[in-house]
């Protein structure tokens, strides 16, 4: 390994020693070769181009999907000392020029740009003008029309390798499946690339699911193990983001909301916020998430089912990018899987991508609803093998029971097919508990044979059978989106008594890990102790004073990570904190004596 390599890993990032495969990444491009890098959140991507953006000659140019992540990079390099710009709409024209005029010059290390403003004709002329190091590609799954996050415009970035045949690229993504990984590779002509693919693990997050009975009140309870932190609360409607912001800055909670219909002007203020304060909770849609850059997101929760296991994965991977401990927790009705598969019946899409998209609702309903170890399961989504069981998720700590539940599924499935198959679980689980309502009368379903069949158990519980039973692909919801059930080919085995049919007991509702009362503050599910409380306030107050007095977010100045280390270590002089992962040369000049003089003062 070229020792230069390192010697910028420390002095400028400030961190001791590549990880996973880092280093062979940078000695790959370093060597003029392309790559396509896999690699969770959190897991260094960045550095992957950034080192051998410094060591080689000319500028690299960032394609970058988001302007906010743009700025959060751009932020974090300056403040490491390296030269960064970036070229976007938030820009006036004479700033654009100052650029444009910084990259002919030679001037710059790191330039970031959007794919649409890469490709226009003005922009490759000035690049065919100016010594480019490399390409690097983030969040390169946006190529995949399969994908939860498609930009049409990143399918065009294969005239990149046309134009400039002998500059490496390097695509990166935290979020590909097999098909997935091999349309990014067709599309942007990487057949000849490097292929480096980490573990998808993320072994700092917790997960946990659960069935939403009270969802305010869950959210609650889930919350008081957070108090003070920075997370993300994700909902499928703009109405329902609305209600559960409002509802928390009620009781409390310093929440913001975040969708596509809020003014743009209100949604870059909410986002600055989320971004820049400490303990800020962001309600949102999926519109709010790709590229967020912020490492200290202690908890990421689901009121409603994701669209799909990619989709799960991502957003939970926007917690505890600084590999400190996170917590991914979702609560999810019936109700969910039948709104899911109406939004992909009534979407515009193909008949073949929304044959893709109900495969991966279903592949999501069946993790939520299993008894076995949810790592596993959510990995092996990535062809990945788990060895577990983690110990670490909800199955794992407290495995579910299970139940032999072939008559009730046997029950089910009859009174589905007898009742022609065009009814929703509601007027099915009113038939199988005998329920003369008036739909039911008037369609002459107290006479069918499955009429009552099902009394000795409640509505609840019945529900609890339906959802699982959608889960192992024993019935399915149709394509049309009326949200009617229908027999599938397994459900034979069933009705013939074939195969047995367990399914899990239904638990209390999801709820937050129980936490001893003093923990619940500020930095709580860092396992801050009581004595180091003090001083933990004391950094990170002075972490957020210097980050205002910069005009970056706080961990711009320095992660929880880096913090959590001085807490720990309590350096004494300039040396010693040079020594903590995390702080560069260029931090250590700008900030250290301000550190050491809180870490003194409060011994």
């Amino acid at each position: 390994m070229d020792s230069s390599a390192l010697d910028l890993l420390q002095s400028v990032f400030g961190y001791p020693s590549f990880r996973g495969q880092q280093q062979a990444i940078v000695e790959q491009l370093c060597a003029g070769g392309d790559a396509l890098v896999l690699m969770p959140t959190g897991g260094g991507k960045s550095l992957c181009y950034q080192i051998p953006a410094l060591l080689r000659q000319g500028t690299a140019i960032v394609v970058s999907p988001l302007i906010a992540l743009m700025q959060d990079q751009v932020d974090a390099l300056r403040e490491a000392g390296v030269a960064a710009a970036y070229l976007n709409s938030s820009l006036g024209a004479e700033d654009q020029r100052e650029v444009e005029r910084q990259l002919l010059a030679g001037e710059l290390n790191l330039l970031y740009v959007a794919p649409e403003r890469l490709l226009t004709g003005r922009f490759l002329g000035l690049l065919e003008r100016t010594e480019v190091a490399l390409f690097a590609i983030d969040e390169a799954h946006c190529v995949s029309q399969w994908g939860h996050d498609f930009r049409p415009e990143y399918r065009e970035l294969a005239i990149l390798h046309q134009r400039f045949p002998q500059v490496p690229r390097i695509a990166l993504t935290a979020t590909a499946d097999p098909r997935t990984r091999d349309e990014i590779v067709e599309r942007l002509s990487l057949q000849q690339a490097r292929q480096f693919v980490a573990s998808f693990d993320r072994p700092n997050i917790g997960y946990r699911v659960g069935l939403r009975d009270n969802a305010k009140r869950q959210l609650t309870e889930f919350l008081q193990g957070h108090r003070g932190e920075s997370g993300i609360v994700y909902c499928l409607s703009r109405k329902k983001v609305d209600d559960i912001a409002e509802w928390l800055a009620e009781i409390g909670v310093e929440a913001l909301p975040y969708h596509a219909g809020l003014d743009a002007t209100k949604r870059a203020a909410n986002q600055k916020r989320f971004l820049r304060e400490d303990g800020v909770v962001m309600v949102a849609t999926v519109a709010f998430g790709m590229g967020i850059d912020k490492p200290d997101v202690r908890f990421v929760a689901h009121l409603d089912l994701p669209r799909s296991i990619e989709g799960y994965y991502q957003e939970t991977g926007r917690g505890g990018r600084d590999g400190l401990p996170a917590e991914a927790w979702m609560i999810y009705g019936l109700s969910d899987v039948v709104t899911m598969s109406q939004m992909i019946a009534q979407s515009e899409s193909a008949d073949d991508r929304k044959r893709v998209e109900r495969q991966k609702l279903e592949s999501l309903l069946a993790y939520a609803e299993a008894t076995d170890c949810r790592r596993q399961l959510l990995l092996g989504a990535f062809g990945e093998t788990y060895p577990g069981p983690c110990g670490h998720c909800d199955n794992c700590v407290a495995p579910p029971k299970t139940w032999d539940a072939t008559v009730p599924a046997q029950k089910a499935l009859s009174a589905v097919y007898r009742s022609g198959q065009r009814f929703g679980s509601g007027h099915v689980i009113d038939i199988l508990r005998g329920e003369e309502t008036q739909r039911v009368l008037s369609l002459d379903h107290h006479r069918l044979s499955t009429f009552g069949i099902g009394a000795e158990m409640d509505e609840k519980q019945w529900r609890s059978v339906f959802r699982q039973l959608l889960a192992a692909g024993l019935l399915e919801a149709d394509a049309e989106g009326y949200g009617t059930l229908r027999l599938t080919a397994a459900s034979r085995a069933v009705l013939s008594g074939e195969k047995t049919v367990k399914l899990r007991e239904d638990a209390r509702p999801a709820r937050g890990r129980r936490r001893d009362s003093k923990l619940i503050v500020a930095g709580g599910s860092l396992g801050i102790e009581a004595y180091e409380q003090s001083m933990w306030d004391a950094l990170r107050a002075l972490r957020t004073q210097l980050a205002k007095q910069h005009g970056v977010p706080p961990y711009v100045v320095f992660h929880d990570a880096t913090l959590l280390a001085m807490l720990r270590a309590l350096p004494a002089n300039e040396d010693e904190l040079a020594t903590i992962s995390g702080v560069g040369e260029a931090k250590l000049k700008r900030y250290g004596r301000d550190f050491l003089a809180v870490i003194n003062a409060q011994e």
